[in-house]
């Protein structure tokens, strides 16, 4: 018997099932008891699922049609993440999941030196009851993440059925996720130094294609390196936006990710030769020339604080309702004004 603080799921395999029991609970399971099936591998190994008293622990047991296996569910606990009332630029919001426009400067999940302040803190006290648990504990259901230092779009998930389906989507790249960069000098296909770097390809309307594999630097484990062979495949696009200086010595990029590595865009602009402005480790100690864009110019971008990138679309199918959601977050004033000084307005010569 299942005491208070936990729910039972009774669950009949129907015909045909998958010869191991994991696989077959993932596919018969109700829909309504909203398991993934990363949280029935949990449930199994920690002997909650039962048929005819005999409690099966091993994910490869066999089972057979008419089966009836019950699944003790333990309510979702309370998170050991402080919850923190820091103010939230809320895009969209249901009961399935919220959208969120994060500023650049906030962490996204607490990590060891990082405990407080995080996005996930501020996510606690925002959202409150309505959180009806990920993976058994009340907490948001970080999908993805972006940089501390990288402004924009992030989707997070209130319920492990909404947190899911949006992982399938992550994992099956077919998330829409367009991130505005300002970088030194121009990615185009007119210039022919980017065709011998390896790994770069141009396709229709100027669009610049990195396939790499990426992978922690053997170094410093805090960078990720570019690599050919071992590590984890990577592929960025890059459309050229505007360009900046006369001549042109930065530019206005649009990337969007077919992958999500960790620092993707920004290991891979610097592979190519174009790093971001403002990216202390992988932008280099590059100046912009003031003759090209006049000393204002030149001077912010090297003021500059944070790596010039922001997560500006976003868009995947609803989890639950499966319609299409698409979310745009205008630039930050920081990266707008670098734009405009680049432009030449305000510029003191």
């Amino acid at each position: 018997m299942a005491d208070a603080s936990s729910l039972l799921v009774t669950v009949t395999i129907a015909a045909d099932p998958p010869s191991r029991l994991d696989k077959a609970l993932a596919r018969d399971v109700p829909e309504e008891a909203s398991l993934s099936r990363s949280r029935l591998a949990k449930l199994i190994a920690a002997g909650k699922v039962v048929r005819q008293g005999q409690v099966l622990d091993d994910p490869k047991a066999k089972v057979a049609e008419g089966d009836e296996i019950t699944i003790e569910v333990p309510t979702a606990e309370e998170s050991y993440i402080a919850a923190e009332a820091i103010p939230l630029d809320v895009v969209f919001e249901d009961e399935h999941l919220i959208v969120v426009n994060k500023p650049a400067g906030m962490v996204v999940h607490p990590a060891p030196g990082t405990r407080s302040g995080t996005l996930v803190n501020a996510l606690l006290a925002h959202c409150g009851d309505t959180l009806s648990g990920v993976g058994g504990e009340k907490r948001p259901g970080v999908v993805h993440r972006i940089d501390k230092d990288t402004s924009g779009l992030l989707v997070v998930a209130k319920s492990d059925k909404a947190h899911h389906g949006l992982a399938e989507q992550f994992a099956a790249h077919t998330v829409d996720r367009h991130y505005y960069a300002v970088v030194h000098g121009v990615p185009d296909a007119s210039d022919p130094r980017l065709r011998g770097v390896r790994g770069v390809s141009f396709e229709a309307s100027n669009v610049m294609r990195v396939t790499t594999q990426l992978a922690r630097h053997k170094h410093d484990r805090q960078k990720q390196a570019v690599l050919f062979s071992g590590g984890r495949h990577a592929v960025t696009r890059t459309r050229l936006v505007e360009t900046f200086g006369t001549p042109a010595v930065a530019a206005l990029v649009d990337c969007w990710l077919e992958t999500g590595r960790t620092h993707q865009i920004r290991v891979h602009m610097a592979h190519t030769g174009h790093g971001l402005i403002g990216d202390q480790t992988y932008g280099g100690r590059r100046k912009l020339s003031t003759k090209a864009v006049g000393k204002g110019a030149a001077d912010a971008a090297r003021a500059f604080p944070r790596q010039a990138l922001h997560a500006a679309t976003l868009g995947f199918v609803h989890p639950v309702s499966g319609e299409m959601q698409r979310f745009e977050a205008p630039l930050p004033p920081d990266m707008a004004a670098l734009i405009d000084a680049l432009r030449g307005r305000g510029d003191d010569g």
